[in-house]
């Protein structure tokens, strides 16, 4: 009985503990996050309203981005949730405190002038290195460390898309590949729910689009819907391959960075002016019009993807989420017509499953699918999510993840290793019947 009794008496002291902390952090980001969107969206009324050829700056843009990372936080390159993973699984969390206001500086700079990223990724790493940061002043041990760490990803990702719950849950979910962590469910979920409160009570405000006209769930439909989960999946494995080529790209010019970044800069100002600016910047207003039952064009989605790769392997600084949303509801909204879907529909359910096969994180993008456009939409989204996690394959947006699963028990790989480095293999006897098929 004893036992029992300090059992239970630990457990309530853990959760205590927890509790608090996780609430401190999540009030932290939240007002974090509400300051970086608030700065942002000032900056970019300004500048835009300003000047219609603002974009003409993005060579400058990725220069001074680029200068301000190298000089004081070369830790803050690229998209901050790659820099945030790969921290906790080789430095057990520890992030350098100059990263939050060098993120923000570089992430603002990057997106005024057009840089084609996403705001997430800034708002989880500054999440992180103060949610770091508190770890290193409390003197916590290398795993509560961690878990705080990731306290401070959910929370961002919570604030910054207005979607608590799915919020909490890409945090635990995208660090491992097939793997949820359960020890930080209950920190991950309170500071996540609190970033949110404390976001939205000082002003950041979310756009949520509740779908009511979905047709019944009929087997011909379920057949559009895995027909969907297809594409979508091949539309994650687009990004992603042309993420890779584009960092391989960057590294044969051997030149000095900031050439090369204002070079590219000077490639985006071209692309803009021939085919449009609305592939710069977040991209949020093509979202908008598309979830809202915009038909876009198919080629909006590939012209995406190459500014984002241009922008994020060329010296920019932001996320790559927000990008994602752009090209799974383009993506969506243009496929919607072969398969006789509404395009609201359509585009809803790209954007979460592109997500879902970018990130490797199906159970968040199916949450937030719910929180996004309602409860009827959850049986469409969640099986073209999953659908699309699979088809990507053992690949990632985040080269970092560790992979923790097969997506098919005919192929070989390696677990426990970083998802970048993963080399597939085949079953014999599977070898036999591909080659049969493809004769």
């Amino acid at each position: 009985m004893k036992q029992k009794l300090e059992e239970e008496t630990i457990l309530f002291i853990s959760i205590v503990k927890w509790v608090i902390l996780s609430l401190i952090v999540g009030s932290l980001v939240g007002l974090s996050t509400a300051l970086f969107i608030i700065t942002l969206n000032e900056f970019t009324l300004y500048i835009h309203e300003g000047w219609t050829y603002y974009y003409l700056l993005i060579p400058v843009a990725l220069l001074a981005s680029t200068w301000f990372v190298q000089k004081f936080a070369p830790n803050a390159k690229g998209h901050g949730t790659e820099k945030v993973i790969e921290a906790l699984h080789k430095q057990s969390g520890y992030i350098a405190p100059l990263v939050a206001p060098i993120k923000l500086i570089a992430t603002i700079l990057t997106l005024i002038f057009g840089g084609s990223a996403g705001k997430e990724g800034p708002c989880a790493q500054i999440g992180a290195a103060l949610a770091s940061s508190f770890a290193s002043l409390l003197k916590l041990n290398r795993q509560d460390r961690k878990k705080l760490v990731i306290c401070g990803i959910s929370a961002g990702f919570a604030a910054v898309f207005g979607t608590p719950i799915a919020g909490s849950l890409f945090g635990v979910e995208v660090l491992f590949v097939g793997t949820l962590l359960y020890d930080v469910l209950l920190p991950s979920f309170i500071a996540g729910i609190t970033a949110h409160q404390v976001a939205s009570k000082l002003g950041v405000t979310y756009f949520y689009n509740p779908l009511k006209q979905l047709p019944p769930f009929t087997e011909n439909y379920l057949f559009k819907i895995i027909i969907a989960g297809l594409f979508f999946g091949l539309c994650s494995f687009c990004l992603i391959e042309s993420l890779k080529f584009g960092e391989k790209l960057s590294e044969r010019f051997k030149i000095n960075s900031y050439y090369k970044n204002m070079l590219a800069g000077v490639v985006l100002v071209i692309l803009a002016l021939i085919f449009s600016s609305k592939y710069l910047g977040l991209g949020l207003t093509p979202i908008e019009q598309c979830l809202r039952g915009k038909r876009a064009d198919f080629w909006d989605f590939p012209l995406k993807i190459i500014f984002t790769a241009l922008t994020l392997n060329f010296g920019g600084s932001g996320g790559i989420v927000t990008p994602i949303f752009f090209i799974g509801s383009t993506a969506g909204s243009a496929f919607a017509p072969w398969l006789h879907m509404n395009p609201a529909t359509a585009a809803a359910i790209g954007m979460v499953s592109v997500l879902a096969g970018c990130a490797n994180a199906p159970i968040a993008a199916s949450i937030m699918a719910i929180e996004l456009f309602g409860p009827t939409i959850a049986p469409y989204a969640s099986i073209a999510a999953v659908i699309s996690f699979l088809i990507t394959g053992h690949r990632s947006v985040f080269p970092s993840q560790i992979l923790s699963m097969k997506k098919s028990s005919s192929i070989d790989v390696l677990l426990g290793q970083e998802i970048d480095d993963v080399k597939t293999s085949y079953h014999p006897s599977e070898g036999k019947i591909l080659k049969r098929w493809f004769k």
